[in-house]
């Protein structure tokens, strides 16, 4: 019994093997063309993700800095990560203020005393009121300490030249002060812009000289000579 039973068993594989080796394999040809993927658009993919994972190189834009920098002073050097650079911007800017302001202040003082004693000099009625009390003129108030009249600058008409040549003097220093504020604003905005255009510009020290012997070849028949060589190299 137990050996017709290991026949059956034999004849039941040879079969089962024979049906399987008839079955066509599938080949990659048959599959449908949405699960087809070629060669190039693997590498295309592989390509993607290795771009993907390389680290970003950061390149500021040369034009939205200029811009940026017209409307925000000093955001041109925010943008281009020069952070260092802000205090000295900002310095600057203070110190243009600070000077527009003390001359434009001076020059409205020396203004005012100087129309006030034009009118002293004109206006009888008005003379008469300020040697009455002085104590709150424009002219005297601007006198230096310890000066209680006109008499060392040559009485009022030279007073009145030495009010002249103030207001004048203070009127120049304040519109070279606007000049030197609008002219720091023009320096932050190229020097952002130069800044942004070299970002990536490699300046790194990198100069070498190397001295060797060599050969110098001589013409006209000349035997060559033994020499030396110097090699310099620039990055």
């Amino acid at each position: 019994m137990c050996k017709y039973l290991n026949i059956i068993v034999l004849f039941v594989f040879l079969i089962s093997f024979d049906v399987q080796a008839q079955m066509p394999l599938m080949k990659v040809d048959s599959l449908p063309d949405t699960l087809r993927i070629s060669n190039t658009e693997v590498k295309a993919v592989a390509q993607q993700i290795a771009d993907s994972l390389k680290p970003k190189v950061f390149k500021p834009n040369p034009m939205k800095v200029v811009w940026m920098g017209a409307i925000i002073p000093g955001y041109g050097q925010i943008l281009n990560r020069r952070y260092w650079k802000l205090p000295i911007v900002y310095a600057g800017f203070m110190g243009c203020a600070y000077a527009i302001a003390f001359n434009s202040g001076k020059y409205q003082t020396y203004k005012t005393a100087y129309r006030d004693i034009l009118r002293y000099s004109s206006d009888a009625d008005y003379q008469a009121i300020v040697d009455k009390d002085h104590s709150k003129v424009s002219f005297y108030q601007i006198l230096p300490p310890g000066y209680t009249d006109f008499t060392r600058f040559g009485g009022v008409s030279g007073f009145t030249k030495t009010l002249k040549n103030k207001q004048d003097s203070f009127r120049r220093y304040r519109d070279l002060s606007i000049f030197a504020t609008v002219g720091f604003y023009a320096i932050t905005i190229i020097e952002a812009y130069v800044d942004a255009q070299l970002y990536d510009f490699d300046i790194s020290p990198d100069l070498s000289m190397r001295v060797q012997p060599t050969l110098l070849r001589n013409a006209y028949g000349v035997p060559s000579t033994l020499g030396l060589q110097c090699n310099l190299s620039l990055r």
